[in-house]
């Protein structure tokens, strides 16, 4: 358009490459813009006012924010091509929306299926729970029997992500369950990455033990565990006063005993673990 007065119309189409008709239309419609132009125009404009005052937002959400206070409904399609016409983004990073897995990962969660535990040894459940002392990192991993709350084995290292501290904690349990060959037995877990390895489910089947897993990102299926963990770590520091790593070995082992046998829980109507399985044997 600007060239026009110095150029021949005719010429700069030439040079351009555009249809002199097409051109002639383009102009005519820039010059006398349709209903349909004019109501995008304006609504790019009041886009991008919105924008000025909401630069953190997207397209969506401006478009809520318009149609609360203006009341003026838009499809988000048209909202999006609007912003995309006048070069409107968040300027603030956002994460990708990231699909969950599936909800069982490699077993089902027994846990939800309305098992019905009756008697001892018919569900274990595990966990690992993580802590410090004096500045050293320890991971503890707990085998518990859910029926009395009653830890039947456990393992300690310090050091992080150590594999063998499940792996010895499950050989606890499956001496226990080699005294019971054909009492089958529900192991529940999360979705750890040992837990999930080959070598720590390949041999469950060889002691008629069934795997159960939580959710991914979902503790709360392994609501006893939890609880348990959140207990063990404030008794051990703040009721057992273990101050030192010195006799850390020692003080687990003995703090284990007294989980089992000298501490009174809410949920076994204040027997311990060890009466009430001789309660009930």
């Amino acid at each position: 358009m600007e060239l026009s007065g110095q150029f021949p119309v005719k010429y700069l189409c030439e040079v351009l490459s555009v249809n002199r008709s097409g051109f002639y239309k383009w102009k005519k419609r820039l010059e006398h813009p349709s209903n349909r132009m004019k109501s995008f125009i304006s609504d790019l404009v009041l886009f991008k006012e919105y924008h000025a005052k909401y630069p953190s937002h997207g397209y969506r959400w401006l478009n809520a924010k318009i149609l609360l206070d203006t009341g003026l409904i838009m499809s988000d399609q048209r909202a999006h091509r609007i912003c995309k016409a006048a070069g409107i983004v968040s300027v603030c990073k956002h994460y990708r929306y990231k699909k969950p897995g599936d909800p069982y990962k490699v077993y089902p969660n027994l846990l939800m299926t309305g098992l019905n535990v009756s008697g001892p040894l018919q569900c274990i459940v595990s966990d690992m729970t993580a802590f410090y002392l004096q500045g050293v990192y320890y991971e503890l991993t707990l085998f518990m029997d859910i029926w009395n709350n009653e830890i039947l084995s456990y393992s300690l290292s310090k050091k992080r992500g150590d594999r063998m501290t499940y792996m010895s904690g499950l050989k606890g349990i499956l001496d226990v369950k080699a005294q019971y060959p054909d009492m089958e037995m529900v192991l529940h877990t999360d979705q750890g990455s040992v837990y999930s390895s080959k070598s720590f489910n390949e041999l469950l089947p060889l002691y008629n033990i069934v795997h159960s897993m939580s959710r991914a990102g979902t503790p709360t299926d392994n609501a006893a565990m939890e609880a348990i963990n959140g207990w063990i770590k404030a008794e051990m520091f703040n009721d057992l006063h273990i101050t030192s790593n010195e006799n850390i070995t020692r003080e687990i082992a003995d703090y284990i005993v007294f989980f089992n046998e000298e501490r009174p829980a809410y949920s076994l109507n204040y027997l311990t673990p060890k009466q009430y399985r001789e309660y009930y044997a």
